[in-house]
């Protein structure tokens, strides 16, 4: 009965295993996002230092940027949440496996819709991320056109 219980026990740990890898790769994740975040609030800082220097066309130019990473800080925030919603659905769905197997009741819906629901909040973690590294690198654009004489950008 003991190895029964210990094989029964082996194979309810290895279904857990399936969301604490989703979580764990969501961890390095939020690694990648929060240094993103910390990028954009220390730029941020010195943009706002720099805006009250400069008058007409540069400070215009300041605010321009100002506003871009706020736009930034918004959808990195953003990704930061729906990717700790992540961690934190697929933590409910180990919790759920693991009662299901305690309590000997079917709850393979109630797993599925946990399972589903981490998979859609990682997608918009996702598209969040690749919409601040697109608006990004078209800011980087603009920073290049602007300070490069047309003769000298014939790659722009």
């Amino acid at each position: 009965m003991d190895e029964l219980h210990s094989s029964t026990l082996l194979s309810i740990i290895q279904l857990a295993i399936t969301p604490v890898i989703l979580i764990s790769g969501i961890g390095a994740f939020m690694i990648t996002l929060t240094n993103r975040m910390a990028r954009i609030v220390d730029r941020t800082r010195t943009l706002a230092a720099q805006v009250w220097q400069v008058q007409g066309e540069d400070r215009q130019h300041l605010v321009g940027q100002l506003a871009i990473l706020w736009t930034r800080s918004k959808l990195i925030r953003r990704a930061v949440t729906c990717a700790g919603l992540t961690m934190l659905v697929a933590c409910c769905l180990v919790i759920v496996i693991f009662i299901s197997a305690l309590l000997e009741k079917d709850l393979a819906v109630l797993m599925l819709m946990l399972f589903m629901a981490s998979v859609l909040m990682l997608i918009s973690a996702l598209f969040l991320f690749l919409r601040d590294i697109y608006l990004s690198l078209r800011v980087l654009h603009q920073e290049v056109r602007r300070s490069l004489p047309d003769s000298t950008a014939p790659f722009i």
